[in-house]
C-alpha cells in the first residue's frame, strides 16, 4: 500500500483518550431507562435489552479474562474516522489481553451472513490509523432483519470465537444491531453486540449522545470548499451560488457550514416545515435576499441547502408519505414502465396531493413517482435541489424586473457536496473522538454488556475529562413506518429551533444576507495551535455552552 507524506506523518498522531479509559474500568450504573417512545411497544419487542441502565465508567482495579476474539462490522455510508473506531478497538481489546483477536466482515453486514472475513492483524492495523475512509475492510448497506441472517452470523462468529460484535453505523444499523443483541440475548447465544454512532449528517445523536462522528470531519471540509467559493464568489461579484449539502432527515449540515461560513442565506428544513412554508414561500424568501443585495450592487451571493429540504415542505411532504403508501401497494410492484407509474400514482393519490403533484415541475414529479431507495422512500438526493430553487427563483426576479420590483442581474453557479466529505482524513477531534468510541467499546465487551451504544460525552472540555459509557440502544427507540409497516427504529435527531446553534444563527442571517460578511475557514489543520486544531463544531461549542 502506498500511503503519502501526510498519511505518514498522520500515522504516528496518538489519539488522546479519556482518563477513564486510560488504565482499569469499573462500570457504574444509572437508573433504568425506557424507550423515547411507545415504550409498551418496544419493550415487548425487546424483552432482553430493554430498561438496562446507562454505563459510565471510572477507574478501577485490573481484571484478568481469558482470550476472547471480537468482530467488527462497516455498515451504511463512510464517514471520517471510522479506520479510528477499529484502531481504538483494536488496542482496546489487545489491552485486556495480547492473545485476543479482531475479525473484520467484508463489505458491511453481508460479510457476517456470507462469513466472508479477515483478520486485522497489528500490521494491517497500522496502514490505517489516522486515515480517512472505510477501506480497511470495506462497508455495506445489508440490512440484518431476518432469523435466518442471525443464524448464518452466529455459525461464523462460533468458528471464529467470537465472544461480542461491534456494529459501526448510523440509526438504521445500530436499529439493526439492537435487534441482532436481543435475538442473540433470547436464544442464550453468548454473543454481544455493541454499536458505535456514525452519520455525517448529525442526526444520531440526543442526551446521551453529543455528536455522531464524522459529522465535525465532514462540516470542516464543506465548509472549505463553500469558504474556497465564497471567495471567488467575492471575487468575480456576478453569481450567485446554490449549494445543496448532505442531510435528508435533518439540516445539521447546513446549520454548521452556516455558522463557520456565514453564506447569504442557508435554509433550514425544520423551520421550513414548522412554518409551512410552501415551496413558492421558499423561492420569494430567497429572490428577496438576492433583490435585496442587487439594490446595493451586489449581484453576487451564496445559498446552503440542506438535500432532503423539498422533503419538509409541508404540502410536499403529504404527498411523499401518500406516494410512499401507493409505491408500497401490491400492485404497483409489477410496474415496470417509468410511463404506467406515474399514470398509476396519479390514479391512487387524494384529490389534495394530485393537485400538489400537479404543481410540481415535470421532472421533479416524475422523480418523486419513480426511485425508491432501500427503505421504499423517494431518493431525494436526486432531486436537484440546487437547480431547482434557482430556476424558480429566476422566473420570479423575471417577474419583478417587469414591474421594477428588481434591478439588477442574476447568474446562478450550482454545486453538490455530499461524497466530498464522506471519506476525508479525520480532524483532530474525530481521531481522537473515534479512537475513544472504539477503545470504550472494548470495556463495555470486557463488562459483559449487550444491545448498548459506545458513548463519549463532554467533548468540548480536553480530551482527559470527556465521559466514557454506554447508553441501551433501545433507549433512542420509537416505532416509525417503514415500506408501509411500523418498525422499530431510532428516533432521528432533528435541528432544534429552540436550540441554542439555532438561535444564534437567527439572530446573525439578515445581517449576513445584507453584508458581504463571508468567513473563509480554510483546510483542516492537524498540527499548530489547539485553538486552530483541536476546535470541535460550532454546534458543540453553543449547545454546551456552561
Amino acid at each position: 500500500m502506498t500511503i503519502s507524506n501526510l498519511q505518514k506523518a498522520r500515522a504516528a498522531y496518538q489519539p488522546k483518550l479519556p482518563k477513564a479509559l486510560q488504565g482499569p474500568v469499573k462500570a457504574v450504573e444509572g437508573a433504568a431507562t425506557q424507550s423515547v417512545g411507545n415504550q409498551a411497544e418496544i419493550k415487548e419487542l425487546f424483552p432482553n435489552t430493554y430498561g438496562m441502565p446507562v454505563i459510565t465508567f471510572e477507574p478501577g482495579d485490573p481484571i484478568e479474562l481469558p482470550p476472547f476474539n471480537v468482530g467488527i462490522i462497516l455498515s451504511g455510508g463512510q464517514a471520517p474516522g471510522g479506520h479510528n473506531v477499529i484502531s481504538g478497538l483494536f488496542d482496546g481489546v489487545k489491552s485486556l489481553n495480547p492473545a485476543n483477536k479482531l475479525y473484520g466482515f467484508i463489505l458491511g453486514p453481508g460479510g457476517l451472513v456470507d462469513h466472508n472475513y479477515m483478520e486485522i492483524t497489528p500490521e494491517l492495523m497500522d496502514q490505517y490509523r489516522n486515515t480517512g475512509g472505510f477501506d480497511i475492510i470495506g462497508s455495506g448497506r445489508t440490512k440484518l432483519e431476518e432469523e435466518d441472517q442471525f443464524e448464518k452470523g452466529i455459525q461464523i462468529l462460533r468458528e471464529l470465537g467470537i465472544k461480542a460484535l461491534v456494529i459501526i453505523g448510523g440509526d438504521d444499523s445500530n436499529t439493526n444491531a439492537c435487534v441482532l443483541a436481543e435475538y442473540y440475548a433470547a436464544k442464550k447465544y453468548g454473543v454481544q453486540v455493541i454499536g458505535c454512532p456514525k452519520t455525517i449528517d448529525g442526526d444520531l445523536k440526543n442526551e446521551q449522545i453529543e455528536t455522531s462522528f464524522g459529522f465535525d470531519t465532514a462540516c470542516k471540509t464543506y465548509s472549505e470548499m463553500i469558504g474556497n467559493i465564497q471567495r471567488d464568489c467575492n471575487s468575480s461579484r456576478k453569481y450567485w451560488h446554490f449549494i445543496k449539502l448532505m442531510g435528508r432527515s435533518a439540516s445539521h449540515i447546513a446549520l454548521e457550514c452556516a455558522l463557520q461560513c456565514q453564506p447569504n442565506v442557508c435554509l433550514i428544513s425544520e423551520e421550513v416545515e414548522a412554518k409551512a412554508m410552501s415551496l413558492d414561500d421558499v423561492v420569494t424568501y430567497i429572490a428577496q435576499a438576492v433583490a435585496t443585495r442587487a439594490a446595493e450592487g451586489n449581484n453576487f451571493g451564496t445559498v446552503l441547502i440542506p438535500e432532503g429540504i423539498i422533503e419538509f415542505i409541508p404540502a410536499i411532504k403529504k404527498l411523499i408519505a401518500e406516494l410512499n403508501d401507493v409505491l408500497a401497494m401490491p400492485e404497483a410492484q409489477s410496474i415496470t414502465s417509468a410511463n404506467e407509474q406515474i399514470e398509476f400514482v396519479k390514479g391512487h393519490l387524494s384529490y389534495e396531493n394530485l393537485a400538489v403533484f400537479k404543481s410540481l415541475p415535470s421532472d421533479v414529479a416524475a422523480q418523486l413517482a419513480l426511485d425508491r431507495d432501500p427503505h421504499g422512500n423517494v431518493q431525494v438526493s436526486l432531486i436537484e435541489t440546487e437547480k431547482l430553487l434557482s430556476r424558480m427563483v429566476a422566473d420570479k426576479l423575471a417577474v419583478w424586473k417587469r414591474s421594477g420590483k428588481y434591478v439588477g442581474k442574476f447568474g446562478s453557479q450550482h454545486h453538490f457536496f455530499g461524497y466530498e466529505g464522506r471519506c476525508a482524513a479525520p480532524s483532530n477531534y474525530d481521531a481522537d473522538y473515534c479512537y475513544s468510541l472504539g477503545y470504550n467499546a472494548s470495556r463495555l465487551i470486557a463488562n459483559g454488556k449487550t444491545g448498548y451504544m459506545s458513548v463519549i460525552k463532554n467533548t468540548t472540555a480536553p480530551a482527559a475529562e470527556w465521559v466514557a459509557g454506554g447508553v441501551p440502544i433501545t433507549m433512542m427507540m420509537n416505532l416509525e413506518k417503514r415500506n408501509g409497516k411500523m418498525k422499530p427504529v431510532i428516533r432521528k435527531a432533528l435541528v432544534e429551533l429552540d436550540g441554542a446553534p439555532f438561535k444564534f444563527f437567527a439572530a446573525h442571517r439578515e445581517q449576513w444576507a445584507k453584508e458581504t460578511a463571508y468567513v473563509y475557514p480554510g483546510p483542516i489543520q492537524y498540527w499548530g495551535p489547539s485553538e486552530v486544531c483541536d476546535q470541535t463544531t460550532k454546534t458543540l461549542q453553543l449547545e454546551q455552552v456552561k
